[in-house]
């Protein structure tokens, strides 16, 4: 029986989507719920898996092709045998024979071969895990991140800016590489940002000694009574910018046309980078939440985008934000707004520098921290005042705990 393959029905701040690799070919034996296509939007990659065992029958929509909510992307014979495994066993097996020939005698899907294409790759030195030996898009992708490591030591103990950079040749090589959707959309949203909002960022600094302490303190005991959830930082800047988040709720609330909205809720977004872009998931009712389960969080959302796993309901929403660029070294930053959102909280490098403690010279470890605000929504003294709170509550954590 031929059933229709339709592409998911898209939230609706997700317009369309376009076909990233087909995971089968019409012909291939297909059982339940496995993975056929993979269709990325500006914001995730959606998954379509087989609704029963069968065979992929036709392709209507190839990849890279656009496609709308709900649209049949291809169709699918539930119940069908696969007569295309039988017939590629013979190549599998000469494939198998020849593993240093040329490129070109490698089963790989059409993504696959693009994307070794751009980065000079050798597909007969990628491990293939598709089936009957098919070199998937993944693998590719696994190979390259896995490449640097391969390295020698002295390459490794070097700083790589762009450590999977293409290698030019030539006196004035240039390379020209498509936008993915992800990207595309996180630069026009940053220069929506930037031009349709009065954005204003300001300073301060904050003493991590008494939280270091605090961690050092307690750290052992937190990951043994959380079943090995470590103590970090973020979760007490997520709970001290949830505080605070209270006691100024203009830097909660957001612009929505001629109105302000203002939020009863403290739905915070922690900044995650990937391959693909920096995403940006939310720790709903983030004032409710305990340190563990913050923590927790955020490590399960660092492994989903990793593994382009995050749903749009994941990334969807949130009244704040914080970002982090301190984990990539940075020492101070201007982040940009993520509306409709009226700021962004950016955390920075700890870094030891000499202070004045009561007339004496002190090494402690300081954090540059950098509040952006849209002026529209948020007077300067609110905004200043507000980081100020975050100060306060970081360098005496138990300001947090009595609510004081």
């Amino acid at each position: 029986m031929s059933t229709e393959i339709k592409a998911p029905t898209f939230p609706e701040s997700v317009a369309d989507g376009t076909i990233a690799t087909w995971h089968k070919q019409p012909g291939e034996q297909v059982s339940r719920d496995e993975l056929i296509v993979d269709i990325e939007t500006d914001k995730v990659v959606l998954e379509v898996v087989a609704p029963q065992d069968g065979v992929v029958s036709e392709i209507i929509k190839a990849e890279g092709d656009i496609v709308l909510s709900g649209e049949v992307i291809g169709k699918f014979d539930a119940g069908a045998k696969g007569s295309a495994s039988e017939s590629k066993e013979e190549p599998k097996a000469e494939e198998s024979k020849t593993e240093e020939s040329s490129s070109a005698e490698v089963v790989m899907s059409p993504a696959a071969r693009k994307l070794a294409d751009e980065n000079d790759v050798d597909p007969s030195q990628v491990p293939a895990t598709g089936k009957d030996g098919r070199l998937t898009k993944e693998d590719i992708v696994n190979y390259l991140s896995d490449r640097p490591s391969a390295s020698s030591s002295s390459a490794a103990a070097k700083p790589s800016a762009e450590p999977s950079s293409p290698q030019f040749v030539g006196e004035r090589p240039e390379k020209r590489v498509p936008m993915t959707r992800l990207r595309s959309s996180i630069a026009r949203r940053l220069l929506d940002a930037s031009q349709n909002t009065a954005m204003l960022t300001t300073f301060n600094e904050v003493n991590m000694q008494p939280l270091m302490n605090l961690r050092k303190q307690y750290k052992e005991l937190f990951e043994k009574t959380h079943n090995g959830t470590k103590l970090g930082f973020m979760s007490l800047f997520v709970k001290a910018s949830a505080e605070a988040l209270k006691r100024f709720p203009a830097v909660n609330a957001s612009i929505d046309g001629d109105e302000i909205v203002y939020h009863g809720y403290q739905d915070i977004g922690v900044a995650v980078s990937s391959e693909k872009g920096l995403v940006v998931p939310i720790l709903r009712d983030a004032d409710a939440m305990s340190l563990a389960k913050i923590e927790s969080s955020i490590r399960e959302f660092g492994g989903k985008a990793r593994d382009g796993k995050l749903t749009i309901e994941e990334m969807t929403g949130g009244t704040f934000t914080i970002s982090n660029g301190g984990v990539f070294g940075s020492l101070m930053s201007t982040p940009i707004l993520n509306p409709p959102q009226t700021a962004i909280l950016g955390m920075h490098k700890i870094q030891e520098r000499p202070m004045a403690v009561n007339g004496e010279v002190v090494i402690l470890p300081m954090m540059y921290l950098a509040l952006s605000y849209d002026h529209r929504m948020i007077d300067g003294k609110e905004a200043v005042q507000f980081l100020v709170t975050i100060k306060e509550l970081i360098e005496d954590p138990a300001r947090i705990l009595l609510d004081i």
